[in-house]
C-alpha cells in the first residue's frame, strides 16, 4: 500500500500540517514511520477519510508543463477491473472524478486506493446551468 509523509497527506487534504497531525493524534487517522523513522499515513486509510471528510481541492502534486487547464490532484479512492476495462474513482477535493480506462493504463500507472495522481479534464462540450430565470 501507498504510504504518504505528513507533508504530501496534508496537502492532498488542502489542510495543513498541523491539522493533519490533530487527526492522528485524536485517532482519526493511522499513523506508521517509514524507513527513516518519519511519521507516514497509510494511503488507503488517507483515500477513506478523505471521501468522509472532502474539503478544498488540493494542489498539483505533479511538476508538468500541459496544455489542459482542467486538472484535479487528489487520491485515488476505488478501482474496479475486468480483463479490458477498469473504473477509476477519485477524490479531488469536494470531488469524486471517475475516469474509465484500460485495464492495462491501471496497471502501468500502478492505481490502486491510496495512490496520488491528477485527473486532467478536456471536453468539446462543457454544460453550464443556472438557476431558472427571474
Amino acid at each position: 500500500m501507498p504510504m504518504l509523509r505528513i507533508r504530501a497527506a496534508a496537502d492532498l487534504l488542502g489542510v495543513s500540517d498541523d491539522t493533519l497531525r490533530r487527526w492522528i493524534e485524536d485517532a482519526d487517522l493511522p499513523v506508521g514511520s517509514d524507513q527513516s523513522g518519519r511519521k507516514t499515513v497509510d494511503g488507503a486509510a488517507l483515500a477513506a477519510f478523505a471521501r468522509e471528510n472532502a474539503a478544498a481541492t488540493p494542489k498539483d502534486p505533479l511538476s508538468i508543463a500541459s496544455s489542459a487547464r482542467n486538472r484535479f490532484a487528489g487520491l485515488v479512492t476505488r478501482v474496479v477491473t475486468d480483463t479490458v476495462m477498469a473504473q477509476v474513482e477519485m477524490q479531488c477535493g469536494p470531488f469524486t472524478v471517475v475516469s474509465l480506462m484500460s485495464s492495462e493504463a491501471v496497471r502501468e500507472l500502478a492505481l490502486e486506493p491510496g495512490s496520488v495522481a491528477v485527473a486532467v479534464v478536456k471536453a468539446t462540450t462543457v454544460i453550464v446551468e443556472t438557476p431558472g430565470a427571474p
